[in-house]
């Protein structure tokens, strides 16, 4: 099946990335959200973000206006159900994610494909709430979009071979790699990443280092290009409890356990750089460890 046009819901962070970098492949774009303001955002944030690619050569002034052009938005979900695939970006709460699926697939194409850029819920759960579990799987972006390589495709435990390689197809045709991953609990990428900065908040928390020191020891000692507690903040310290409490109740391994620290960082509302504190204060010139 061929996709030209592709509906994306959320306009935050992950949705307007994704927006731009489908319609600077030449896709027909229609952006949802629940707000004009987050979608004036959104397309002010892809309009910026295709200026700097502008400025470093990578694509022309050309492209940048027919990307833009290719972008349409819409406050009205249902609008997406002329889309030939659609990719949910919406809050990472599954009862969020259900209740969009459930108003959106009475308006959908038969030939439409759904998927989720979920970093950690059940692609299976998901599409067994849909009128096609055939035609569902997890498309999970990296963060920020236009420069991360990797997409996860997730299949569920009904999703066909004709919906993975269409979305195998949109994943190449956007010049990313794909890496296809089995519906276990966070996928390849969390699976690995999430309970390594637990560990880090675990080192934190005993007082084996302190943020600078653990931050500079995993730069420095295992080449990383960035901490595990900067990373933790870059993503997000609810998303990366999140993560943990789907891995401890989906594997049920005390392994997973979020650690108590990361657990009150959340409960203060210090949720990273999206709040201006984390495990840096970034409220200053330059970001200062909080503890």
């Amino acid at each position: 099946m061929e996709i030209k046009r592709i509906g994306v819901v959320g306009a935050g962070q992950m949705g307007n990335g994704i927006a731009h970098v489908m319609a600077l492949a030449g896709y027909e774009v229609l952006l949802n959200d629940i707000s004009e303001e987050a979608l004036s955002h959104a397309l002010a944030q892809v309009t910026k973000n295709l200026d700097r690619q502008v400025s470093r050569e990578k694509i022309s002034e050309e492209d940048k206006k027919a990307s833009l052009a290719r972008i349409g938005t819409t406050l009205t979900l249902t609008d997406l159900g002329k889309t030939d695939l659609v990719i949910e970006a919406a809050t990472e709460r599954e009862t969020v994610k259900q209740a969009i699926f459930e108003d959106l697939v009475p308006h959908l194409q038969p030939h439409t494909i759904l998927t989720s850029n979920t970093s950690s819920i059940s692609i299976t759960r998901l599409a067994s709430r849909t009128d096609r579990p055939e035609k569902f799987m997890g498309f999970h972006f990296m963060n920020p979009v236009p420069v991360m390589q990797l997409v996860e495709l997730i299949r569920g435990i009904a999703t066909d071979e004709p919906t993975y390689k269409a979305c195998l197809a949109v994943v190449e045709s956007i010049g990313k790699t794909a890496a296809s991953a089995e519906d276990f609990p966070a996928f390849i990428v969390n699976r690995i990443l999430i309970p390594m900065i637990n560990e880090a908040v675990y080192t934190l928390y005993e007082g084996v280092g302190s943020v600078q020191s653990i931050d500079q020891s995993m730069r420095l000692g295992a080449n990383h290009p960035m901490g595990p507690l900067e990373l933790a903040d870059f993503i997000g310290l609810d998303t990366c409890l999140a993560i943990m409490n789907v891995l401890h109740d989906g594997l049920a391994d005390t392994k997973y356990r979020p650690c108590p620290l990361l657990v009150k960082y959340v409960e203060a509302g210090w949720l990273g750089r999206k709040t201006q504190r984390g495990f840096y204060d970034y409220r200053g010139d330059t970001p200062v460890p909080t503890r």
